[in-house]
Order: structure tokens, then C-alpha cells, then sequence
């Protein structure tokens, strides 16, 4: 009751509040932690030098990691990343504190040896991280945690707070592993992040399916171009559906080098997903689909073949593609629970 008692007579509304006080009389305050507003008021270098700044404090509450513990070495310059780091760049994002379990999932996993990183960073392809969040991300916000459900035309890099946080977050690492201007890699490997339909799908969730223990959080990375769209509006059956999403995966990367590109995440809207659902197909059911639909005759894709100098080397090659999260090339998907 006494320290309510003050906070009343003082007129304190934020936590901590600085004052200057005068002759019993305030003469100046500061709201916040903020050190440079701190050593305005008392004229003293270097106050709190151990402490994150404010924002940085609030967004830290968010999880329950410390904040010098490292979540990851970020190339290209193998610089160490902690929770603290990380907090300063979703900050930076302009997002909630309760993302940051999944924006630092997503650092961590994509900093691992499965992924590479490094490797995404370096090469002069198109792709960028792509960030697939699964389970009842964000705590005690449904709102907020239906939006972010992949409804129809969402999957992009600011369609909600939340994915936002992950994809500017990783946007960002310039200010620790040194990927923009004057690095290496190209402008165009923009990351974005989306969360699966886990009430409308009718699969199981992604994470689930990797292994992860049903209603966790987890986020799932993979190296992905930009987004390339399938349009069906007149097939009704699975079978149907899946010639057309055939036929456009052909053309990853070069319909005649099916060994060098693999389409790794194929999303599947809700209309066409109804679809699959009336006719009970499984996942499982449509990979395979396709996995027979992908098959292609060596002597179409040999270099040459077409008129095309591109192709296979050998005209014995007998080519399989899967588009499947399963079998995606090595060193290019990562799985990480959100904490």
C-alpha cells in the first residue's frame, strides 16, 4: 500500500521513472530506461554500461532465455548472435515481445550445418530463407494467432506482426553476420514467413510430420525462390490438381535439370486443399501423385535435346523429382522448437 501510495502522489505510470528533485520539489523526470535521457538528467557518463537499452528490455521479456546466452555463430563472419542480439534486431523489426521465441527458432535454425546458411548467403541464385511457424504462436493471443494462420493470398514477408518479426529479423542480420551492401549474395533474397492452416489443412501440421510432438511451437526453414504461383480454377478431382502442380514444378530452376533443383515446399491453398480432403487424399497420397508425374524420360532432358544446350549430362539418366519436405537437397531445411 505505501509504495502504491507513492506511485499515486508522484503521478507514476511507467516502470522505472527517473526524477530530479530540488528543494523537495521535482523540477525534471524521465520515463523508461533509456541511458542517454538518464545521463541528460543527472549528468553522469555511462550509467548502466551492462544493461540492454529499454525496448530492448521489454522485447527480452518475451522469452525465457537469458540474454547472453549465444543462439548462434552467423556467417559469413562466423559473429556471435546471443538473445540479446537477436532481441536488438526484432526491435529494429518494430515487433511485439511475444515473437521473439519464434524470430530466434528461426536464427538458430538457420545457422545450423543442416541448413547452410552460408551457403545460401554466397550463392548467386534467387533463393532466401523461407519460414514455415507451426503451433499456438502467439501465446495467449488468438486474434492475432488466427490471422496468422495461411488463409488465402498470406504467405509473404509482412502479412502479420508475427511473420514479419521473423522475416525483417532475418532481413537484418547485415548487423551481425555482414549479408547487404557490400557483402556478398544478391538484393533479391528477400526471407518471408508464414504459419500453416493447422485448423483448415487437411494434413497434419508440417512440424508434425518432421517429428516434432503435436501442439509445439516450432518453425521449420527452407531455402526457397520467390513465390510461384499455380493457377487452377476449373479442376475438381486430385487427380487433376495434381497433373497441374506437376506441370509447373517441371520449371524449377530448368525443366531439364530436374537433379540440380528440387522444388522443397509446395503450398497447397484452401480450395484446392477442400479438394483433397472430399476425395481423401493424404499427403502421402499426393507426393506420391506426383512423384509419378515427375518422371521424365532421359532423352528429353539431355543437353541438346529441344534445341537446348542446357540439360542432363548423360542421355541414360532416368530423372525423379519429389517435392516433398522429406527430400529436400542436403544442407537446405532446418526444424527449431520456439522457446
Amino acid at each position: 500500500m505505501t509504495a502504491l501510495a507513492v506511485s499515486y502522489r508522484l503521478d507514476l505510470v511507467t516502470v522505472p521513472t527517473l526524477l530530479r528533485v530540488e528543494n523537495g520539489v521535482e523540477v525534471d523526470r524521465r520515463e523508461g530506461w533509456l541511458r542517454e535521457q538518464w545521463e541528460e538528467l543527472t549528468g553522469i557518463a555511462g550509467l548502466g554500461a551492462d544493461l540492454p537499452e529499454y525496448r530492448v528490455l521489454r522485447m527480452l521479456a518475451g522469452t525465457t532465455r537469458a540474454a547472453e546466452e549465444l543462439v548462434a555463430v552467423v556467417p559469413p563472419d562466423l559473429v556471435p548472435a546471443t538473445v540479446e542480439k537477436v532481441a536488438v534486431n526484432a526491435v529494429l523489426a518494430g515487433r511485439k515481445p511475444e515473437y521473439l521465441p519464434v524470430v530466434l527458432a528461426a536464427v538458430e535454425a538457420a545457422c545450423t550445418d543442416a541448413f547452410d546458411m552460408h551457403g545460401l548467403l554466397a550463392t548467386t541464385y534467387f533463393s532466401g530463407p523461407v519460414v514455415v511457424v507451426n503451433g499456438p504462436i502467439p501465446p495467449g493471443d488468438p486474434d492475432e494467432r488466427r490471422h496468422q494462420r495461411a488463409r488465402a493470398g498470406q504467405p509473404g514477408q509482412r502479412d502479420h506482426r508475427s511473420g514479419a518479426a521473423a522475416g525483417d529479423a532475418q532481413r537484418r542480420r547485415r548487423s551481425t553476420g555482414r549479408d547487404g551492401p557490400g557483402g556478398v549474395g544478391q538484393p533479391g533474397k528477400l526471407p518471408f514467413c508464414f504459419a500453416g492452416d493447422e485448423e483448415g489443412s487437411p494434413w497434419e501440421p508440417l512440424s508434425v510430420s518432421r517429428g516434432a510432438p503435436p501442439g509445439r511451437s516450432a518453425v521449420t526453414l527452407f531455402a526457397g525462390d520467390g513465390v510461384r504461383g499455380i493457377a487452377d480454377q476449373i479442376s475438381r478431382t486430385p487427380e487433376s490438381l495434381a497433373r497441374s502442380f506437376a506441370l509447373v514444378l517441371r520449371t524449377v530452376g530448368h525443366p531439364k535439370l530436374p537433379l540440380g533443383f528440387d522444388a522443397c515446399l509446395l503450398v497447397v491453398r484452401p480450395e484446392h486443399a477442400r479438394t483433397f480432403r472430399a476425395a481423401g487424399w493424404s499427403r502421402d497420397r499426393l507426393l506420391t501423385e506426383l512423384t509419378d508425374l515427375l518422371r521424365l524420360l532421359g532423352e528429353e532432358i539431355v543437353r541438346g535435346a529441344g534445341g537446348i544446350a542446357e540439360g542432363a549430362p548423360e542421355k541414360t539418366v532416368a530423372a525423379t523429382g519429389r517435392p516433398t519436405h522429406a527430400e529436400v537437397p542436403a544442407g537446405r531445411t532446418a526444424d527449431r522448437a520456439c522457446r
